[in-house]
């Protein structure tokens, strides 16, 4: 009787045992939803921290918040949490004004010419004067307790007074520590603060297309404002610069919101708002943001010394292309091309040539031509590192030591209308060509350091012309070998050809600049 009782209520424990694990697991999927359910956001077991930036990192300490905001959960806790620490910065300056006064011009001898006379004299003023007027307003952050403030160059670098104004309305005036106009960032130091809430950095590099970010800025000073959105791109060059890398998004960004800071997930600073794509002046969901990584190295610059010290090897670079890697005998593009080396130079002293394609360099991989100038610049001055170059269609690796970036950097090279009183012309190439003596090198007002063969005429239509050869031109290298006649140009052309190879690579002196240039062997075909 007992187990007849017994079977009939199995089915029943059965499905209570399914409904407990089923509402178990329901509840556990909602706990991690409403983001709970990581314990490092408990203290004990009471209720989830809310970090202070400030008193979560100590001052001088770069690392990030642990705290993550989840977008499901809203922006308000991460946007309440760093406004604090984003400023309003203000700029005047002392402007010339001409003072323009009527002339009141009378006969001689008229009644009111000694009235008028007197009249000048009380109200003669100087022609022009000095005053000061707002020149502009942009934003910035906080990066310490004691008030240094991040901003854009292009925001202050006019500026005869800067006054800066905390979301409570509290007003610092500001002293510029220091500017870099290649990079568009500036650093300030506010008088008498102390106590400040400050934002820390963010490693930009673990960001990815898709990430949420916040940006919260000044725009057309309206005051603190935030806008959210998502990384659209990365590494992208606006030609602003040297060392353009900016960090692409979508969050609203407009006038004002220059220099104020760009924020990830976990309230650090991943980028500093500098410049929108707009063909009507405001945001069209194209902000660019100059990344962390190369800020913090800039800041850090400017804080200790007030400028900025970048390392330089000495070459002129271009970029490859598919013709170009063609010609060295390579299978992409990847790589910076060194057209010419400065002579003495760092890459000098370590062997490197013309011709020569950078392939890495301190161990980082060089995939554009613009990723060279930005490595080599963040890289600490009068310290060695390894570079591998493709040459002779090897992998090589030499040891340069950088040198500072010279303040005034001088490469000379131009040429006269003037032709030599000798040429030679050759029809399979069909131009005019002669050696760089003495009297070329005069009329043609180049450089003595300069060897090459001199290009004194193009023939229409020939395989010179069609592969843009121009009169002028100094080829200084003919399929990766050095030139000094124009024998050594027709033998190398003529090589080449024989031996089967439809392209090589050509460098010439044009323009005060070295370039290689792809040559079709075939162009006359």
């Amino acid at each position: 009787m007992l187990n007849k009782f017994i079977r009939s209520i199995s089915p029943i424990f059965q499905w209570a045992t399914v409904i407990i694990a089923t509402a178990v697991v329901v509840i556990s999927i909602q706990v991690v939803a409403d983001g709970h359910g990581d314990k490092s956001d408990y203290q004990g077991n009471e209720s989830p921290a809310v970090l202070s930036l400030a008193d979560a990192v100590p001052p001088g300490v770069e690392q990030g918040n642990s705290r993550a905001w989840s977008p499901a959960s809203g922006f308000a806790d991460l946007i309440e949490e760093v406004s604090p620490a984003v400023v309003h910065v203000a700029i005047s300056g002392k402007v010339r004004s001409r003072m323009n006064h009527p002339e009141f011009n009378f006969p001689e001898g008229s009644p009111f010419e000694d009235f008028f006379e007197r009249f000048r004299e009380r109200q003669q003023r100087p022609e022009s004067e000095e005053r000061s007027r707002p020149l502009g307003i942009g934003s910035g952050f906080i990066i310490s307790a004691d008030g240094y403030v991040v901003t854009n160059h292009h925001v202050v670098k006019d500026a005869d007074e800067i006054v800066v104004t905390l979301t409570d309305g509290e007003e610092y005036q500001a002293e510029l520590v220091g500017s870099d106009s290649k990079t568009d960032l500036a650093l300030l130091k506010l008088d008498n603060a102390s106590d400040l809430k400050y934002v820390v950095w963010g490693d930009d590099e673990r960001s990815r297309v898709g990430d949420w970010v916040v940006a919260i800025g000044n725009p057309f000073g309206l005051g603190g404002s935030a806008s959210t959105g998502i990384i659209s791109a990365r590494g992208r060059d606006i030609r602003s610069g040297p060392y353009d890398d900016y960090i692409q998004v979508d969050a609203a960004i407009n006038r004002g919101n220059s220099g104020g800071p760009l924020f990830n997930m976990n309230g650090e600073v991943i980028g500093i708002n500098t410049a929108i794509y707009s063909p009507n002046g405001g945001s069209v969901g194209i902000g660019f943001s100059i990344p962390a990584t190369l800020a913090k190295n800039v800041v850090s610059q400017l804080r200790d010394s007030g400028e900025v010290e970048r390392g330089w090897i000495g070459v002129e670079i271009q970029a490859l292309n598919d013709e170009l890697a063609e010609g060295f005998e390579r299978e992409n593009d990847h790589g910076a091309l060194i057209s010419s080396v400065v002579p003495d130079a760092p890459a000098d002293k370590a062997g490197l040539q013309a011709g020569d394609i950078i392939l890495e360099f301190n161990g980082k991989e060089v995939v554009e031509m613009r990723d060279l100038p930005r490595i080599v610049a963040q890289a600490p001055v009068n310290k060695k590192y390894p570079v591998v170059v493709w040459r002779d269609g090897k992998r090589k690796t030499v040891t340069l030591k950088t040198d500072r970036f010279p303040d005034d950097p001088n490469q000379v090279a131009s040429n006269n209308d003037d032709e030599p009183a000798e040429a030679e012309e050759d029809d399979m190439l069909g131009a005019s060509l002669t050696e760089l003596d003495d009297e070329a090198r005069q009329r043609f007002e180049l450089s003595d350091d300069l060897n090459g063969v001199l290009v004194v005429g193009i023939e229409r239509g020939s395989l010179a012309a069609r592969n843009g050869l121009r009169r002028g031109d100094v080829i200084t290298s003919v399929n990766n070998r050095r030139v000094s006649t124009p024998d050594d140009v027709i033998e190398g052309i003529t090589k080449a050809k024989s031996s089967g190879r439809e392209k090589i690579v050509v460098l010439i002196q044009r323009s005060n600049g070295s370039r290689f240039i792809p040559f079709d062997l075939t162009a006359d075909e």
